[in-house]
């Protein structure tokens, strides 16, 4: 407990000594740090995070071999309630951290570790996920691009959707069809793939809410090693089902980090103000108190997950609950922030409505996509109903 105690001293005086002034302000989502080949950050946010690199504070529980901190979970968790007190921003975040790095230090090989994991600690690439595809979302198994082998390279011909952030990654993972007779659940094999190969194209796919996070991506002829994959070829959708326990994870708990329970009270003693200090309005009043004792109890069970799988337990069918209820939530708090606005949430453009206002119109619009990304709500309720509750088909 004293070693601890030295840990958490020696960490907030680093802390402090080492973070720039603007890490312990609020970012917007465009402020967060994704590395990459193709990023440009202000200087601050750059030094923040070379800082944080040298120190392995970008994966704090990964090995030193890695580029990771080699901290043990109880000097982690005091790393992550240091940065909490100072309001620090995270000096990294993205795909590589909470997925593809995840599912390397599980099912890569040595060179597969030795290549990719120290350049994602550092930040100098940025990655993105190559699954679904126009015929094949939901029934991802079903997908068809192909890779034929060729020697000592696959040769990929096919089209990827949804492809969040294609035209800001460095690299892919990527499922490809490597033997076409075989079940569809079989004979798939799971890949990574420099973006900038000959044959790749990227095409963003713009939403209702007026961005373009998502992207269509193109592969036609398109060359990548054999030692790039991961796994057993033909043997990639059991690769890919523990990535997507992963990512279920991230997406699950990503939401909180935009919103917190203060912002929204604010917001709603803005709109609704009454003189009894209370909020004006008794139905916004439960329908806060519920989601926020909602968002409560799914953080702890969420905590739970985290800690199971730093002491090296795989994510299961559980994460489909995570992910569920987490965009679930999401949804509900975006709901109850128009109904606390009220006209002012019709927002789109020109006077009459403040930034804060449009944006949170087009944050409003961008949630509905929640139960689609990541797999629907409907196939997460499936899952949770054949692996998790045992139901009969």
């Amino acid at each position: 407990m004293a070693d601890l105690e030295s840990f958490r001293e020696e960490t907030r005086r680093w802390l402090v000594a080492n973070a720039p002034d603007l890490m312990s302000t609020p970012p917007a989502e465009d402020d967060l740090c994704w590395g990459g080949r193709k990023a440009q950050y202000p200087a601050d946010v750059k030094r923040w995070l070379d800082a944080c690199a040298e120190r392995g504070f970008t994966a704090p529980l990964w090995p030193t071999e890695y580029g990771g901190g080699g901290l043990s979970k109880a000097e982690a968790k005091v790393l992550t309630e240091e940065m909490r007190t100072l309001r620090l921003r995270p000096p990294l975040v993205g795909f590589g951290l909470t997925m593809i790095g995840p599912l390397l230090l599980q099912e890569g090989t040595e060179a597969l570790k030795q290549e990719h994991l120290p350049k994602i600690t550092r930040g100098e690439i940025r990655w993105c996920q190559g699954y679904s595809e126009p015929g094949s979302g939901s029934d991802l198994a079903s997908l068809q691009t192909k890779a034929v082998r060729d020697g000592d390279v696959y040769v990929l011909n096919g089209q990827k959707v949804w492809t969040s952030y294609a035209d800001r990654a460095d690299w892919m993972f990527v499922l490809v069809r490597t033997d076409a007779e075989a079940p569809k659940h079989q004979g798939i094999t799971f890949l990574l793939m420099d973006m900038t190969t000959p044959g790749v194209s990227v095409q963003p796919i713009k939403l209702i809410s007026g961005t373009s996070p998502f992207c269509e991506t193109f592969l036609s002829d398109v060359r990548v090693p054999v030692g790039n994959v991961v796994g057993e070829v033909n043997k990639g959708w059991g690769v890919a089902k523990a990535l997507l326990g992963h990512e279920r994870t991230m997406i699950a708990d990503v939401f909180k980090e935009r919103d917190d329970k203060k912002r929204t009270l604010d917001l709603a003693r803005k709109y609704l103000p009454s003189d009894d200090g209370r909020l004006g309005d008794a139905a916004i009043r439960e329908r806060l108190t519920q989601l926020e004792a909602d968002q409560a109890c799914f953080d702890l069970t969420l905590q739970r997950s985290r800690e199971s799988m730093k002491a090296g337990h795989k994510p299961g069918p559980e994460t489909s609950i995570f992910k569920y209820y987490g965009t679930e939530l999401n949804k509900r708090r975006r709901d109850l922030l128009m109904s606390i606005t009220g006209p002012q949430s019709l927002g789109w453009d020109g006077p009459g409505f403040e930034d804060d206002e449009i944006k949170r119109t087009r944050d409003w619009l961008r949630s509905r996509g929640n139960s689609i990304e990541g797999g629907t709500s409907e196939i997460q309720l499936n899952i949770i109903a054949k692996r998790v509750l045992g139901l009969p088909d």
